[in-house]
Parts: structure tokens; sequence; C-alpha cells
């Protein structure tokens, strides 16, 4: 009887383990198809701040030759394929510069996660409704003819840019509706109102900006936005227009937060974004829409 009660209670104690293993792996499975474009292990502030992320990054250039609609540039991206496809971000530089000027988010991007696509444009000269056009041609060479075609998502793609680029980020979110995040740093654009834009969009501007101040560029850039938009402010401290042209944490953070949480809807990143960051010794003033719907 006694080796019968143990043989039973062994039994059960196997079925139950059997079923905790079960809803283990249902749960997992669950929360990898409700968001499947999770990349990367779980966030935190050291790892949104740190200088490289957890993918090793390679990098090939394109040539201005090879390429029509913008000028070449450098695609990196993640070097492992083992975590399936990613999203994509194009970045512009600004008036007169080359994507030197804005090559450190390359590697600091890809390495959380992305295909980062640092563009030059036709000429230094170019526009902001150019540079629009132009991100828009370096993502679909990207998704359609690059040499990285079969490591991106075409349907999780991103722009970003520097000054006269800033302002091409806008236009680019407002030609391409299916763009799933649009960052402007430091923006210029004599259109001051963007009220067409469905483009979850992060606004960067600079205290001490005085090119484009945020006055007359930034502020009344977010304002414009549509009031239901998943839109965010960020107003850097200490901070001049050429701010992003260098390696800083508070650009990098935020933007990794933002392309996390819209490209990839990757929630996790939520934490970053809202509830709104305090003003602080790098933020002078941080608005945005909370919580995030997108």
């Amino acid at each position: 009887m006694h080796k019968l009660r143990n043989r039973v209670i062994r039994t059960g104690l196997a079925a139950l383990l059997a079923l905790g293993g079960l809803a283990t792996t249902q749960a997992v499975t669950a929360q990898a198809a409700a968001n499947p474009y999770e990349r990367g292990p779980a966030p935190t502030v050291s790892s949104i701040e740190a200088a490289r992320g957890s993918y090793a990054v390679s990098q090939t250039s394109v040539s201005a030759l090879s390429v029509s609609g913008f000028g070449g540039g450098t695609i990196y991206y993640p070097t492992s394929t083992a975590d399936g496809t990613f999203g994509a971000v194009a970045i512009s530089p600004g008036y007169t510069a080359y994507q030197s000027s804005i090559a450190w988010l390359g590697p600091r991007l890809a390495s959380q996660g992305f295909v980062v696509f640092t563009i030059d444009t036709n000429t230094t000269l170019d526009q902001p409704d150019s540079r629009g056009r132009q991100l828009l041609a370096a993502l679909d060479y990207l998704t359609g003819s690059s040499a990285v075609r079969g490591r991106i998502d075409t349907t999780r793609l991103g722009v970003m840019g520097h000054s006269m680029g800033g302002g091409g980020t806008l236009e680019a979110a407002k030609s391409r509706p299916s763009l799933q995040a649009a960052i402007p740093l430091t923006g210029w654009n004599l259109d001051k109102t963007w009220p067409e834009v469905k483009t979850p969009t992060l606004v960067v501007g600079a205290d001490g900006d005085t090119i484009a101040p945020v006055a007359t560029h930034s502020e009344p850039f977010y304002t414009s936005l549509p009031g239901s938009l998943d839109k965010a402010y960020l107003e850097l401290r200490g901070a001049t227009h050429f701010t992003p042209n260098s390696s800083n944490t508070t650009i990098a953070k935020y933007s990794i937060s933002w392309l996390k949480r819209f490209i990839d809807n990757d929630t996790r990143y939520e934490q970053f974004l809202c509830p709104l960051p305090s003003a602080s010794l790098a933020i002078a003033e941080y608005r945005g829409t909370c919580p995030h719907t997108s």
C-alpha cells in the first residue's frame, strides 16, 4: 500500500510538472506571438545608454555610382541572422554636410537590432523636400536591391535626419504614411506645420540652437503634429544645432527607445518614454502623448 501511494504521488507530481511546463511554454509562445518583432534582451537604462548594444555589427559601403535618387552611403547591420529580420532606418545629414557627420548613429543603433543606412545626399546643398525624397529612395534601395535586403522586414521602416535632414525626415513621413517612426534632430524647414504626418514622431531640439531655434522650428513642428498622433518633443539642455553630429547619450537613448517602441512595436521600451522623462542636466524639456497607442 505504501509503495502504491508513493507511485500515485510521483505520478501526480509528474503530471503537475508537465502541466506547469506546458503552461510556461504556452506563455512564452503567446508572448512571442503577441510581439514577434522583439529583438535583443530586455532593456535597461544601462543598455540604452551604452555605446553598443547586444548585437555585433558589420558594415558595407554603397557607392553613389551604384544607386539613383540619393548619394550612396554606409549600411550598418547586425552580423547575426539568428533572430530573423530587423527593422531599418535611413538617416540624412544636414546642409553642407556628409554622412560622416551622422555616422556615429550607424553602429550605435545597429547594435541594438536595426539595419541602419547613413546616406550622402545628391549635393550638400539639397533642401529638405529633396532630402525627404532621398531618404525614401534610400529605404527603397535598402529593401529592394541592397546586399542586406534579406535581413530587413519591409513593413518596419523609419527615418531620421539632422538639420535640413531633419526637415527632410518630416517631408518623408508626410509623403509615406506607412513609415513606423520619424526622428528629426535639430530639424530645419521653412514649412512649420505638419498636420498630415501619420508616423509616430520624436522631435529633438536644442536649447542653444541659433541656426534652427526651437521657437521657430522644433517646437512648432511638434505642436503642429496631430494631437491624436504618438509624438514627443525632446529639448536638449546645454546643446547646439550641431550636437547631433557627435556621439550623444541622450539622443541615443531616446532614439533607440522610440525606434524600438514604434518600428518593432516593442513595448518593453515604453518605460523609457512614459511617464514622460523629467527635466534634468541633459533635458531642458520633454513633452509627449502618453500612454502611446500605436
